[in-house]
């Protein structure tokens, strides 16, 4: 053999290239043993698996709205699931499972030769449960071009591990609980409490194959969408039963005879109440364990420590939030729609429709392999496929392109809800968006946009404060300031330019240009400051448009400038965790409320602007909480639309609850076909008015419906004691004032000359 082998140069080379290969497989497979391209889990980690305890997340009324966890998905024991199950599973997906170590070396083999020396990316499977298992505990990683091999070793090594920790029917179960099924569900009892609306245990013969079936493809072979397809596959699991003598010929054809019959359940493990809320919460108390240590000195994981999180959020009150934006956002998006008509700027826009499209990972992907915009659009136009897309809880299936998608989910208006405590800042209820499965961005945590007329109190606040008697009038006609900026007015009051109000009507009406002058007669720096006590913190601008809510401020400043107004003019940071703990209940941190310690403002200047907007409830612009919605609560609220309609704003508040509701586009080039639609009163009002209807028809939140704002002091009835509105008429120029007007104005310097006294004469900022 050695003389063949000298006389032969061929064979010499080919077996110095296969002892070559050789030897790049094995520093190449040792080199992923020992962690070069990451860290693999150790038999210890393995054997803890067990020990995991998932974090919960309870309500203030201690209910469980959430859990984080790595493989807890609604776990079952092994005798919790039926022998047939586990039949199934093994005939379809790993015959030889309970004869193998967990590794099907020939498929190794063939995913390296083809992957690496062949560098055909296609090769794969032949994965074990085992294998499967590991990837559905840690996943996989992006390694470039090596990703699929370097992956399948990584998971090689974690299955034996596992074999040698575990026993058959002990990785049978782990694999049952940590499986994806179709519609974002993982683990067999989720998915059989989803499509059947049964436990595991209860689960029928023709029910188990249905869910095994989906396995190979989870959207495909989902029976809610592809009846069809997933009986087809169901049928193969049959027959994959009857070859591995799991069933008999007769059973296999009696089983293939029975249709699928859904008990669809529309709800999501991962999901549930507070989606937005959770997520949120999950990134404050992954910052928060880090600033801790355990016992033996290391960090928590709120993925495997069992913690408690006790938040401030009520269920009931959450409930009710979700229920009532998602009963108003579905109509207000019809008519959003139907505005617009075929000339809707998510149909014709191509400068917005390509923004979209290259916010996606197709559009990365395109064009990093060189295509231009216009070859992307074209090329993400083609090929239409049967998609689910979102719509309000009737999810359609329609045929359509990637494209045809991108522009199905720009169309959609979102919202943000914040409902608090005023005087603790205790976050109540947390609505971040219409759907956080197919809208991730949270307007309450993530997003700033321009506040509109919500600002208004905040100018008006400090108005009062710097000694302008809310008897003053001040005159609606229209005046151009710097830059040429003329603020104009909407409404009946529009074409009356000679008319002057005062500041309780201005407010409570939403007069523009009185707003302006306010701020005018006020200073632009003091409304800054004024604002900056009340607990805005975004930058505002120092021009006479922020009193019209130009100025981009976040659901949560807005909210803590308004809680004062209920609290005594301090203003409360809203906070939603109390406390967290062990999972036996020892207290590891406690939060408290944070309220300002000073007051923003005097008790004289928060009485009459609660009055004010009181106002706005009963005889302004929000006055449907009354005539539609037939709300009898003391209400103190503002409404707000922003420029081209592109936001709709509503704050209410009660003694005991405060919430602010935002509607708009999520690019904020599409607004509003029209005013009607668009203004706060109608796109973000019936939210917090839905919202307290069930509050009232609760009896557990009397407190809060039977709240009454205290009545104002006599100073307060004095200080607003005059007529709405005053015209300067053409006598009054002619001929000098009247009687009736020079009692009035004298009157003005009167409570003005009592508000300086109280205040202290203030120098104004111009």
């Amino acid at each position: 053999m050695f003389q063949r082998i000298k006389r032969s140069p061929k064979l010499r080379w080919l077996l110095i290239i296969m002892a070559a290969i050789f030897a790049v497989f094995i520093l190449f497979y040792f080199s992923i043993y020992f962690g070069v391209f990451g860290e693999i889990p150790s038999t210890q980690n393995l054997k803890d698996l067990k020990q995991n305890q998932a974090t919960q997340v309870l309500s203030s009324d201690g209910d469980l709205i959430g859990k984080y966890y790595i493989f807890d998905r609604q776990p079952v024991t092994s005798n919790q699931i039926p022998k047939h199950l586990k039949n199934a599973l093994v005939a379809t997906e790993d015959a030889r499972f309970y004869e193998h170590n967990g590794i099907d070396s020939r498929s190794l083999l063939r995913v390296f030769f083809k992957s690496l020396m062949l560098q055909d990316r296609s090769s794969g499977g032949g994965s074990t449960l085992t294998l499967q298992l590991a990837k559905n505990l840690y996943g996989r990683k992006d390694y470039g071009y090596f990703g699929i091999v370097i992956n399948k070793f990584q998971e090689s090594i974690i299955a034996s591990r596992l074999e040698e920790i575990y026993d058959k029917e002990e990785i049978l179960t782990l694999y049952l609980n940590t499986v994806p099924f179709s519609d974002n569900t993982f683990g067999i009892e989720s998915a059989a409490m989803k499509f059947f609306n049964k436990s595991t245990k209860n689960l029928s013969l023709e029910e188990s194959a249905v869910l095994i079936g989906m396995l190979k493809a989870n959207h495909s072979y989902n029976p809610r969408i592809f009846p069809e397809k997933s009986r087809f596959r169901r049928d193969v699991v049959f027959q994959q039963m009857e070859k591995y003598g799991y069933l008999t010929e007769e059973q296999m054809q009696q089983a293939k005879q029975s249709d699928i019959k859904l008990d669809y359940q529309y709800y999501n493990h991962d999901q549930g109440l507070a989606p937005y809320f959770r997520e949120q919460l999950r990134k404050d108390v992954t910052d928060i364990l880090d600033t801790l240590k355990n016992k033996d000195g290391g960090s928590f994981n709120i993925y495997r420590d069992g913690l408690i999180i006790h938040t401030t959020l009520n269920s009931k009150m959450q409930e009710y939030a979700e229920a009532s934006v998602n009963s108003h956002m579905s109509k207000l998006q019809q008519s959003h729609e139907q505005s617009y008509g075929t000339r809707a700027p998510w149909l014709t826009n191509k400068t917005l429709i390509l923004d979209a499209v290259k916010r996606t990972k197709s559009y990365k992907k395109l064009n990093k392999e060189g295509l231009s915009d216009d070859e992307i659009l074209v090329e993400l136009d083609k090929n239409p496929r049967e998609r689910e897309l979102f719509n309000y809880g009737k999810e359609e299936l329609v045929k359509g392109t990637t494209l045809d998608s991108i522009k199905h989910y720009l169309k959609f208006l979102n919202t943000g809800f914040l409902a608090v405590e005023p005087s603790t800042g205790a976050v109540k209820a947390w609505v971040g968006g219409v759907d956080f499965e197919s809208f991730k961005y949270d307007h309450i945590s993530q997003s700033k946009r321009q506040v509109g007329s919500t600002f208004k109190p905040i100018v008006y606040t400090a108005a009062l404060e710097n000694g302008i008697p809310p008897c003053s009038y001040f005159s609606i006609r229209e005046v151009t300031y710097q830059d040429g900026w003329t603020p104009s007015n909407s409404g009946p009051t529009e074409d009356d330019p000679d008319m002057n109000y005062n500041m309780k009507y201005a407010l409570s009406n939403s007069i523009n240009t009185i707003a302006v002058k306010v701020l005018m007669e006020t200073g632009v720096g003091n409304v800054i400051s004024q604002a900056e006590k009340m607990g805005i913190e975004s930058k505002l601008p120092q021009v006479p448009s922020i009193a019209l809510g130009t100025a981009e401020i976040s659901l949560k400043e807005l909210a803590k400038a308004y809680t004062g107004f209920a609290n005594n003019g301090r203003s409360s940071e809203p906070y939603y965790i109390s406390r967290i703990e062990d999972g036996k209940g020892n207290l590891l941190v406690e939060f408290k409320p944070k309220t300002q310690n000073k007051a923003a403002y005097s008790e004289t200047t928060r009485e009459i602007m609660i009055e004010i907007m009181k106002a706005t409830v009963n005889e302004g612009t929000a006055t449907r909480l009354r005539s539609t919605y037939g709300l009898q609560n003391d209400i103190a609220g503002k409404t707000g639309t922003t420029q081209s309609n592109k936001d709709g704003w509503f704050v209410g508040l009660t003694p005991e609850l405060l919430a602010v509701t935002w509607v708009g586009a999520d690019d904020h080039r599409i607004g509003f076909r029209n005013t009607s639609i668009g203004q706060g009163a109608n796109s973000a009002l019936p939210i917090f008015a839905l919202f307290l209807q069930k509050i009232n028809e609760d009896p557990n939140f009397g407190a809060i419906s039977n709240a009454r704002f205290g009545n104002p002091s006599a100073e307060v009835v004095s200080l607003m004691d005059c007529e709405a509105s005053e015209k300067d008429g053409f006598f009054d120029k002619l001929f000098g004032k009247s009687d009736k007007k020079r009692d009035r104005e004298n009157d003005d310097k009167k409570k003005k000359g009592f508000f300086n006294k109280l205040f202290g004469k203030k120098k104004k900022n111009q």
